[in-house]
């Protein structure tokens, strides 16, 4: 493999670490994932009202041009739509589903339906399942360059750490936990009283386990519209958690310059120093900052980047930064350097994303292993 098919060293550096130390097989073992829980309904956009097939919606961008004009006409507007699919989803479900495929064992503990609905039980028949009340329900309209998602929060709108403990119960956790690889968690923005269950995690969990988990993994999601107070509660609670296990936090472009802009009062244009900021404004053990061309962790030990190249036909873009997540932490829980497990999350991401579907272990050894062809094409 000629090092010029890379972008640069450090993408270099990092793919070889991951074809080097990434295991030939799935360690395999328990996971843990919490709290959300979600349906999700794929869908394509259509024409505006009146319009011809060949004039369909297929852009961010040209959807933004239909509102903007709309709106300076005071006019309403109507775009049709088609459902391509039905899935969970969700933190819970994406990272179940895909370690599931990766060859572990996941328990899920979220917003599974009361009682678990069909859709959850017929698809993780194979896992571990602790429902915490009602999913909420996304509407996820795919585009070309990206995607469009109107939710409902569910029943993660209200969870607090006493719901947990009635419907699981500290003992129960206890046992899923120890000895769990991985604990992850989603999402900061769609669950306000997290600080309180991790703060109870910290305090009654912990203090349980003889073997905790090995990595700990949260998702703050779109903070946009999070009330600061709670914010900085939960940052708060996610540095004292952090102080007792290991913690990454991953975020995607868009998050990552918000968390930059409000925890750090930094704008910019550049993923690199916006994940530096967020990473400064964190006490956790790193910060990852993940885009469709560039990936970036930041931990003690420096800053490190990795490119990859997009998708030009993407089969499916909803989920792609939970699919990123899995092949992060995958690479974390299996050991690798963290560079290296940046770039196992953007192959990861991009096999899902150019294929449709969750790719197995050896699909994603297959994929780092040709990692510098995508350069070329």
């Amino acid at each position: 493999m000629a090092p010029t098919d890379y972008p640069d060293a450090q993408t270099r550096d990092a793919v070889v670490a991951c074809q080097e130390q990434l295991p030939p097989e799935s360690s395999g073992g328990d996971v843990v994932f919490g709290f959300d829980g979600y349906v999700d309904n794929v869908r394509q956009a259509g024409t505006n009202a009146g319009s011809s097939e060949s004039e369909r919606i297929t852009t961010l961008s040209e959807l933004g041009e239909e509102i903007v004009e709309s709106a300076a006409a005071d006019s309403s507007l109507a775009i049709s739509w088609e459902r391509h699919g039905q899935r969970t989803g969700g933190h819970v479900s994406h990272l179940s589903r895909a370690y599931q495929t990766l060859g572990f064992d996941p328990t899920m503990v979220g917003m599974c339906g009361d009682p678990v609905r069909d859709i959850f039980a017929e698809e993780f028949d194979g896992c571990t399942m602790y429902s915490l009340g009602d999913p909420g329900i996304t509407d996820a309209i795919e585009f070309n360059d990206g995607k469009l998602m109107l939710m409902e929060s569910g029943g993660a709108a209200t969870l607090d750490w006493e719901t947990i403990e009635s419907r699981v119960g500290v003992e129960t956790l206890a046992d899923e936990l120890d000895g769990a690889k991985l604990l992850g968690m989603g999402y900061w923005a769609m669950i306000p009283e997290l600080a309180g269950i991790l703060d109870s995690l910290r305090e009654t969990v912990l203090p349980k386990l003889t073997d905790p988990p090995e990595r700990v993994l949260l998702d703050p999601a779109n903070i946009r519209e999070t009330d600061p107070e709670i914010l900085e509660a939960t940052v708060a609670a996610t540095g004292r958690l952090a102080a007792e296990v290991d913690v990454t936090v991953s975020a995607n472009r868009y998050e990552t310059k918000e968390l930059a802009s409000v925890l750090g009062g930094h704008t910019g244009e550049d993923l690199v120093e916006d994940a530096q900021v967020a990473y400064d404004a964190l006490d956790v053990d790193r910060f990852v900052g993940h885009s469709v061309s560039q990936s970036v962790v930041v931990s003690e030990d420096g800053t490190k980047s990795v490119d990859v190249t997009p998708v030009e036909s993407p089969a499916l873009t909803t989920s792609a930064g939970d699919h990123f997540n899995a092949g992060l932490s995958l690479g974390l829980v299996e050991g690798v350097p963290e560079h290296a497990a940046v770039a196992l999350g953007n192959a990861l991401a991009r096999e899902f994303v150019r294929t449709g579907e969750t790719p197995s272990y050896d699909d994603v050894v297959a994929a780092i292993e040709s990692y510098d062809e995508q350069f070329a094409e």
